[in-house]
């Protein structure tokens, strides 16, 4: 498999596969609202356009990056979203990074979404679908996060050698600039647990699929087969 790490700004052309990784935390938060019973996510372009979804779809879920603000239910934070009932929802997500690198390859023929709570079940997707070329989004601080890189770096070598220890990129995760931020309150709407949760790795049994539905760019969850078991569910 040829792996390609770009930041967003570096996308020149749409990429037959794109793996999209925040790990800290819009795709981390992702995972939790699946786990949370949510149904389906709907990526937003911009706040206004989170707001307007919600206005048309009263019973969906608004979540944004940072503090509370009016018209939103809940916040980017996996440590806040893991007591919400969100059974049978659906949720409208816009972040600062990670919803933007999602969008800007939107129309890539698989589009996943990635942290490390997801690691092995995307590798294992990645495998399944025999993809040759994929490039890795590494959304944060500019295509540089070390979080993101750390967790795309892993996918990438899991994906082709499932032996592969996460424990130096797990490293690496901890030690950056954003884990810093998240611990020292510099980021709001923010749980003293969100840094521990975005590094556990292989939490959730699924990979996230994004695909275009209509005009809206929504996200599933989907269980890749185990090497064991060729039927997809």
């Amino acid at each position: 498999m040829n792996s390609h790490f770009v930041g967003i700004a570096e996308l020149v052309e749409t990429p037959p596969v794109a793996v999209v990784v925040d790990v800290m935390r819009a795709f981390t938060v992702a995972a939790w609202a699946f786990a949370q019973g949510a149904e389906k996510i709907v990526l937003a372009e911009s706040l206004d356009e989170a707001l307007a979804l919600k206005a048309a779809h009263p019973a969906w879920v608004a979540l944004k990056d940072g503090p509370p603000a009016p018209g939103f239910d809940v916040v980017n934070s996996p440590g806040l979203l893991r007591s919400v009932d969100l059974g049978g929802r659906t949720v409208v997500q816009k972040t600062t990074a990670g919803t933007v690198g999602a969008l800007a390859v939107k129309e890539a023929s698989l589009v996943l979404c990635a942290s490390f709570v997801v690691a092995e079940a995307t590798a294992r997707l990645l495998r399944t679908r025999e993809c040759d070329d994929v490039t890795f989004v590494v959304t944060g601080e500019g295509g540089r996060a070390d979080e993101d890189l750390a967790c795309a770096q892993y996918i990438a070598r899991r994906a082709t050698e499932a032996g592969t220890d996460a424990a130096e990129f797990l490293r690496r995760a901890a030690g950056s600039t954003a884990a810093a931020e998240l611990t020292q309150g510099v980021r709001q709407g923010v749980h003293p647990d969100d840094v521990a949760l975005c590094l556990e790795l292989d939490r959730f049994p699924f990979a996230v699929v994004a695909t275009l539905e209509g005009s809206l760019m929504v996200l599933r969850p989907c269980v890749a087969p185990s090497p064991n078991d060729e039927t997809s569910i």
